[in-house]
């Protein structure tokens, strides 16, 4: 049991970083557009750009996007407390901002009391507050402490004659409360526990390569759990990931420093980031994908190749690769061991011959954006090295198809023609979710229903109920169970509009 809760801890976690995590990546995305076409070499050979009117706009756009990485704690506070909420969750959000501000008054307070030196703290001004800068770390500490107060007190009662101050209204009381004090002691907490991160990021610093691979290899390992983007979190907001002129995090210190110094500098942060899944994002996955359609009975071909194509169209384009891994994770768990290898090697490889890629995607968009249109990048060993990969996994997936005899599980034809196409969308949608929920354990059996970039993600009191071939049937692409009330189906990119319809059916 309490293994469950753990990890149900951890997944709800990594799901709601997922939030802010996915707006970073889309403001990163328009940076780095922007900073691209405000380059000196860019302006001068397309006059179009010298425009007062075109220069405002691009400038204004990137100043725009580039504060957006200064408000990370913020953002994690109120997603953290949004997504780890049970119920009413628009009410956990309030008072996620709620209590982030009240920490930051509170730790304020502590600092300028004279009670002690704090000399030896980061100290910053964070939202006009002049208060003990913690980075994401307080960020998070608020969201999961605000998400466990709402979830125990959002229904509390009290007497008639203070009935006012119960329910929803009492959390945001209590929170105040508790961040109140958390203000007051973290100070005196951070100084050791600051050390301790930055000490760990040095140790992954100081391991060169060995520390690069294990990254790599650990980020492609723990897919399966969900957990990858705790792990991808940690460093790219905390110290774990690096420390640069007061900016911590890889993807923070990347995103506001990578048009103001020498690139060559950011390459000790970008070795965390997007440029270490290229090579098996655009390259190794697709081989892949082909060497399991090529490998498929003929009479499976058309649907695993329809198949393929989706997941394959996911991995270049946007660096979602879950549709493509799940097919063969499972039915091949030596290939998945060896695709995590892959990965290892792919950053290791990257950091090795001083490729400067950022951003977080990995995906060809990415690749454009903060290689190509970025000199000095080095972005050109991708191109190079990534026919290489397509060739390793093309042919290891051949290989161990053909001996093991294996062919992925694709969806069979059930039948029912409620979903016909002279349905309309919003029927064949309600008719799609409604046969997701029978296939969760119907409608008593399910708790929450939420959502990341790929994943469904369930909770259910009953694990028993659930029908795999059901949900396999609804256009699965895999399935995960991390503990024995929290389910995940893999849908790819569409599981927003599949999320969305499920809690329409649900009412949810």
């Amino acid at each position: 049991m309490k293994k469950n809760k753990v990890m149900d801890f951890f997944s709800a976690l990594g799901r709601s970083l997922m939030m802010p995590i996915a707006a970073l990546a889309a403001c990163g995305i328009i940076l780095g557009v922007t900073a691209a076409l405000l380059k000196t070499q860019v302006v001068e050979a397309v006059p179009f750009l010298q425009q007062p009117v075109v220069f405002y706009i691009l400038n204004t756009l990137k100043t725009v996007s580039n504060v957006v990485f200064t408000l990370i704690p913020v953002l994690f506070a109120i997603s953290i407390s949004f997504g780890m909420a049970k119920e009413d969750k628009e009410v956990a959000a309030f008072a996620g901002f709620i209590g982030y501000y009240t920490f930051l008054v509170s730790a304020s307070c502590m600092i300028n009391s004279g009670f002690m030196n704090f000399d030896s703290l980061q100290i910053s001004t964070i939202l006009g507050v002049e208060t003990l800068d913690m980075g994401a770390v307080a960020g998070i500490l608020t969201g999961v402490t605000v998400a466990a107060l709402h979830n125990k007190y959002h229904k509390v009662v009290f007497p008639v004659a203070i009935a006012f101050y119960g329910g929803k209204r009492f959390v945001a009381i209590v929170v105040i409360l508790a961040m109140a004090l958390l203000g007051q002691v973290a100070p005196f907490i951070w100084a050791p526990v600051s050390a301790g991160i930055n000490g760990l990021g040095t140790l992954i610093s100081e391991s060169g390569l060995l520390g690069v691979f294990s990254f790599g290899f650990l980020e492609r390992l723990l897919i399966p759990t969900g957990l990858h983007h705790v792990l991808n979190g940690i460093f790219r907001t905390t110290a774990i990931g690096g420390v640069y002129q007061g900016v911590e995090g890889c993807l923070n210190i990347f995103l506001q420093f990578f048009d103001s110094v020498d690139i060559s500098v950011m390459r000790e942060y970008t070795q965390f980031l997007g440029q270490g899944k290229m090579l098996f994002m655009i390259f190794g996955l697709p081989a892949a994908a082909y060497a399991i359609y090529k490998t498929s009975p003929d009479e499976k071909k058309n649907k695993v190749k329809a198949l393929m194509i989706a997941g394959v169209a996911a991995s270049i384009v946007s660096g979602i690769t879950e549709p493509l891994e799940f097919a063969f994770m499972f039915i091949a768990p030596p290939l998945f061991l060896f695709h995590a290898v892959m990965g290892g090697i792919s950053f290791m490889l990257m950091s090795l011959l001083q490729v400067a890629v950022g951003n977080t995607g990995g995906g060809i968009i990415d690749m454009f954006i903060w290689g190509v249109f970025q000199p000095g990048s080095n972005w050109y060993w991708i191109i190079i090295i990534g026919p290489i990969y397509a060739i390793i996994y093309y042919n290891v997936f051949k290989w161990y198809f053909n001996r093991k005899h294996l062919s992925i599980e694709v969806a069979e034809d059930d039948g029912d023609k409620d979903t016909n196409d002279t349905a309309s969308i919003s029927d064949k949608q309600q008719a799609l979710a409604t046969k997701i929920i029978e296939g969760l354990g119907g409608f008593d059996n399910i708790i929450t229903v939420n959502n990341c970039i790929s994943r469904l993600r369930v909770d259910v009191k009953d694990m028993s109920l659930v029908n795999e071939e059901e949900l396999k049937k609804t256009g699965s692409m895999g399935i995960v169970k991390p503990s024995e009330t929290h389910i995940q189906v893999i849908y790819g990119p569409k599981v927003e509009q599949v999320a969305n319809s499920v809690r329409e059916v649900l009412k949810y």
